[in-house]
């Protein structure tokens, strides 16, 4: 009564070659060098304007900037390192960071700076990766520290 499909639907996949695909562990690595790589960036954003100068003599950004500069330096070169090692040692690019501080906006970037260390505090705990981990959770501290100090003042 019904005469058999003799063409292929349109609904079934092509052949398609050999497609690499990644391992979990791949993909988790990937997963965690981005959410540092982007905490990195605002670590890299918080310490410009804890550092930020006016005619060659630094000024702080405000009460309650945050960690001090120097802390922020040292945060971002180890956030570095473990991009780099996630990264099969390509180290970052590293934005410029913009001008101009207010308080509302250095409380937004240590707010946005807590949520990325969480994140990859979350990554890393998935991937059993002790280093980063205990990395994320440091910045995750200071930065809730850091608006706290905001928020009180």
């Amino acid at each position: 009564m019904y005469e058999p499909i003799r063409t292929k639907s349109v609904h079934t996949m092509a052949a398609a070659p050999e497609i690499p695909h990644r391992s979990r562990e791949q993909e988790l690595d990937i997963r965690l060098a981005g959410q540092l790589t982007a905490l990195l960036t605002v670590t890299d954003e918080l310490h410009a304007l804890a550092t930020r100068t006016d005619g060659g003599a630094p000024q702080d950004a405000g009460p309650g900037a945050g960690p001090a500069a120097a802390e922020l330096a040292t945060a971002a070169e180890r956030i570095a390192e473990q991009v780099a090692r996630l990264s099969g040692g390509h180290y970052p690019l590293r934005a410029e960071p913009t001008d101009g501080g207010t308080p509302a906006r250095i409380e937004a970037l240590q707010q946005r700076a807590h949520t990325l260390a969480g994140n990859a505090l979350a990554v890393a705990t998935t991937r059993e990766d002790a280093a980063a981990a205990e990395l994320a959770a440091e910045r995750m501290a200071a930065h809730a520290a850091a608006h706290r100090d905001l928020a009180s003042a």
